[in-house]
């Protein structure tokens, strides 16, 4: 079962090329801190400008340096369902445990637009799919109820949520049933949200934290929520500071000043200010990660 910490993974880049002997070693070390799954190629792996073959060699090099330790769930998603079958079929054929498909942005289909998207997909490919909701970036909003009719489909195994709204753990437990995985897609919130029955984080946070991300989610699931909570406390700076700008800019920044991978990231994106630089920098070191 998809449970735990799982890094949202970023893709490290060099002079603007993939850098992929820098991503083996990060998943590596996901693997010695304790990470109980890895998500490549989802936002905070750049998809937006990756291109297509980019995409496919992130997935296919993630998988194979895995070697079946943990589980992998590809980011597969797209507002093009045809591109989306593609992107999980190539993911199904390497090896990957799962698929994260994020709701259609842009075009904005209606629910019932939504419910014949993830239908295709999930009748046309034999990958597991956990739904990616995330309304303030793709402008839809997956409601409990076309969730719970999704839910019904063998293959649709699970919600990656970053709605922030942790009455939609126990609303999607109506819906979906207890049995359908439901993990967060919010650092900030992830300890309450397994305490409304949630079991894991897709974090971004965890790719600079992987450690301490792992033991607090551990922690909820063996039920100690007093121990969840003080690993929450060392986190939160951290988790506020990465996201003061776009996360994933704030995440390499931070990755970058304890060695594991460069702060360069794509345009549209820039570097961070001077200001979040050093919040990111105290925030480490509250953390205990220097």
């Amino acid at each position: 079962m998809l449970k735990g910490s799982m890094p949202a993974l970023v893709t490290p880049f060099e002079n603007g090329e993939l850098d992929l002997n820098t991503l083996e070693n990060l998943v590596d070390w996901h693997i010695e801190q304790g990470s109980h799954g890895l998500v490549p190629v989802g936002t905070t792996g750049e998809s937006p400008t990756l291109s297509h073959e980019e995409h496919e060699i992130v997935v296919s090099t993630v998988v194979q340096k895995v070697n079946g330790r943990i589980p992998v769930i590809a980011g597969a998603g797209s507002n093009n369902t045809l591109e989306a079958l593609n992107f999980m079929k190539h993911a199904k054929t390497v090896g990957a445990d799962a698929a994260l498909v994020v709701t259609p942005y842009y075009n904005k289909p209606t629910q019932a637009g939504l419910i014949k998207h993830f239908t295709e997909l999930h009748d046309k490919c034999e990958l597991p799919i956990v739904i990616y909701n995330i309304p303030g970036r793709s402008s839809i909003d997956m409601s409990p109820e076309t969730m719970g009719r999704l839910a019904k489909l063998p293959r649709v195994i699970g919600v990656k949520d970053a709605t922030g709204d942790l009455a939609r753990v126990c609303a999607q437990r109506i819906t979906c049933g207890t049995d359908f995985l439901q993990i967060s897609g919010e650092d900030a919130t992830a300890h309450g949200f397994n305490a409304q029955g949630g079991v894991g984080c897709i974090s971004v946070t965890a790719n600079v934290a992987p450690k301490l991300s792992a033991q607090l989610q551990a922690a909820t699931l063996a039920g100690d929520y007093d121990k969840a909570l003080e690993l929450q406390d060392k986190l939160m700076p951290l988790h506020h500071a990465i996201f003061t700008e776009p996360g994933l800019v704030g995440v390499k920044y931070a990755m970058s000043l304890l060695g594991l991978c460069s702060d360069e990231v794509r345009l549209p994106l820039i570097p961070l200010s001077n200001e979040t630089k050093k919040l990111i920098k105290s925030a480490i070191q509250t953390a205990g990660l220097t």
